[in-house]
């Protein structure tokens, strides 16, 4: 593809700046598509961004399982191209899309099953926000399957050396999202506002339309993407490779989840307005992570294909390199995010956050690094 980015030769810092770039901005993205939906509900009341904030939880879990088969696949895709080897390039790729598609339908059909007692697990108080919390969670996790496959797909393309396409594809979404919206929740013409039900049907359009532009844009590939044949038959050995590779990631992901979660149940006991804003505040802290794990994505890439390619001086390179560029990131955040505290019990309380911030960031591409 054209805008595949040769990962074995070149400069490094400017191989690993024009890959990882576009995956930032992409996850930039993925995170707009929360903001934009709090930013609209809260035109309806705080206890609406309450019911979207705590079901958006599930969502996030849900990020932290397809991580499994997404980095494990681009790990060993990685691996393949660098190796110049089509078949197991093949075989990890079609792989890796099957077990993202069985674990999507698993979570949508336990999230509808289960809806209630899942919304429940947060003690909310009011029961119209435990109501459009659970229309919410069935809506979005519900048909979660597409948020899954193009999780796979930037995985996919990223091991390729081709982070514009993700880009391109989410930033359809996003925009289509931003236009439903408004639209949605509070109707236009003779149709009705659907509320907070109108956000979440306004997310899964936008992912269902990221899909197509994936597909249409894996289709025009004729070196990898239209060779994988969904419906073939499972291959153990090269699934089991992509589970070992992709569970701790997928873990750790999960388990940051899972504080959050319980947190969330504790300040449940202040009200739903303070639900509400630790969802928005938790929104605007994960620009730090989420850029930082855009740049790790792109590094897991990197040292994937080299070492794949038994380039191991200039995977130890790159990893000096990704270190370097990720401090520095970490400490613009780190004062940007002081030089903004006016109040001093808010800064004080929020210092532990902030460095906490930092250290995920260099947590995150180590890991990238660590686990090729």
């Amino acid at each position: 593809m054209k805008k595949r980015i040769n990962l074995l030769e070149g400069p490094i810092f400017g191989t690993l700046a024009k890959l990882a770039l576009p995956i930032m901005a992409t996850s930039l993205i993925q995170m707009a598509y929360n903001m934009i939906d709090m930013i609209w509900i809260g035109r309806i009341s705080s206890g609406a961004v309450a019911a979207v904030g705590a079901a958006g939880m599930y969502s996030w879990l849900a990020n932290g399982l397809v991580m499994i088969p997404k980095i494990g696949g681009q790990i060993k895709l990685g691996h393949s191209l660098g190796a110049q080897n089509e078949k197991d390039s093949i075989a990890y790729t079609t792989n890796t899309f099957q077990i993202g598609i069985a674990l999507g339908l698993i979570y949508g059909l336990i999230m509808i099953l289960f809806a209630k007692p899942l919304i429940g697990f947060f003690k909310l108080n009011s029961p119209t926000v435990i109501q459009d919390a659970t229309v919410y969670l069935v809506i979005v996790c519900g048909v979660v399957i597409f948020t899954f496959l193009n999780q796979i797909f930037t995985g996919i393309f990223t091991a390729m050396g081709n982070s514009h396409t993700p880009f391109f594809a989410n930033a359809v979404g996003l925009v289509i999202n931003i236009i439903l919206d408004p639209l949605l929740i509070f109707g236009f013409g003779p149709i009705k506002g659907l509320g907070v039900a109108g956000a979440a049907i306004a997310t899964v359009f936008a992912q269902f339309i990221v899909t197509v532009v994936f597909v249409i844009a894996a289709y025009k590939d004729t070196h990898l993407l239209r060779k994988i044949r969904l419906f073939k038959k499972p291959e153990l050995s090269y699934a089991k490779d992509i589970v070992i590779l992709g569970l701790p990631a997928g873990m750790q992901s999960m388990m940051f989840t899972s504080i959050s979660m319980f947190i969330s149940r504790f300040i449940a006991g202040y009200g739903d307005d303070a639900v509400a804003v630790q969802k928005v505040g938790s929104q605007i802290e994960s620009i730090s992570w989420m850029t930082a794990e855009g740049f790790a994505a792109a590094v897991n890439s990197f040292v994937a294909q080299n070492h794949g390619a038994r380039q191991e001086e200039r995977v130890r390179k790159g990893y000096r390199t990704a270190m370097g560029i990720v401090m520095i990131w970490g400490v613009f955040v780190l004062t940007d995010c002081f030089s903004k505290t006016d109040f001093p019990s808010f800064h004080s309380g929020s210092t532990g956050t902030i460095h906490g911030c930092e250290l995920s960031c260099y947590f995150r591409v180590f890991t990238a690094i660590y686990m090729h």
